[in-house]
């Protein structure tokens, strides 16, 4: 349910979901700096979308401040958490021609957003993600993460024939018709809703458009990275194994 909104005076052509879980101190400078970006530098309409999932602390009170501040910002509550569930809700809500979304840590720099949509604008691609494992992106993790995260890109090639370089990083846009058409179709809630949806994407003969990114990596991150992979790996199997719709 939409808690707050600015009505927009025409159909935004970019929507950028932010999904939230307990980030009182991190969303309002991050969704300022986003928004002064926006109004900076596209030339076309856009509006942010912040998801709360189901915070205890004040998020949602911080999110609802920034609605009422911020024109072109909006607020959804959900009363359950995952990333996926956020994404499904706020995409399939959208008015908009393009649905994306960020990590609230803005760990991936905001200039790659303009090379990220515009592909999707013009009808060149489908979806586009952004990609810390593409030639050219600059990213600044510790060896625990990297190691992971090429591991997990190794385990998708091999088991379920992934042509994409990077399944996990939290930068993302897809046509808003695609999103219509795909997301409905993906079991996950959680984090493995965008290696689901990018699967689902190529098994459908969809064009996929990778932006090579400047990332660093937020030290403050609340991600259990174990308990992640391991999740990972049972969607990976379902997929192997169990088909998807």
């Amino acid at each position: 349910m939409i808690e707050a909104a600015h009505p927009a005076d025409r159909r935004p052509v970019v929507d950028v979901v932010v999904p939230v879980y307990n980030e009182e101190r991190d969303l309002g400078p991050s969704v300022r700096r986003l928004h002064d970006y926006l109004s900076r530098e596209l030339r076309f309409s856009s509006v942010i979308t912040i998801v709360d999932n189901a915070s205890r602390d004040g998020t949602l009170a911080v999110a609802e401040a920034l609605a009422a501040e911020l024109v072109g910002v909006r607020v959804m509550h959900l009363d359950a958490k995952g990333r996926g569930r956020a994404l499904r809700a706020a995409w399939l809500a959208s008015e908009a021609e393009i649905v994306a979304y960020m990590d609230v840590d803005l760990s991936t720099d905001l200039k790659a957003l303009l090379p990220l949509v515009a592909p999707l604008i013009s009808g060149h691609s489908d979806l586009a993600i952004g990609s810390r494992l593409a030639r050219g992106a600059r990213v600044r993790r510790g060896p625990k993460r990297e190691i992971i995260s090429r591991g997990y890109m190794l385990v998708l090639r091999l088991a379920l024939g992934a042509s994409f370089s990077d399944a996990q990083c939290g930068f993302k846009a897809v046509r808003a018709a695609v999103a219509r058409d795909l997301v409905p179709r993906i079991e996950d809630q959680g984090w493995f809703f965008d290696t689901e949806l990018l699967i689902l994407a190529q098994r459908a003969g969809l064009r996929v458009h990778e932006v090579p990114v400047d990332w660093t990596d937020d030290l403050d991150s609340r991600v259990d990275i174990v308990r992640t992979a391991l999740a990972d790996l049972r969607g990976v199997w379902r997929l192997r194994f169990g088909g998807a719709r």
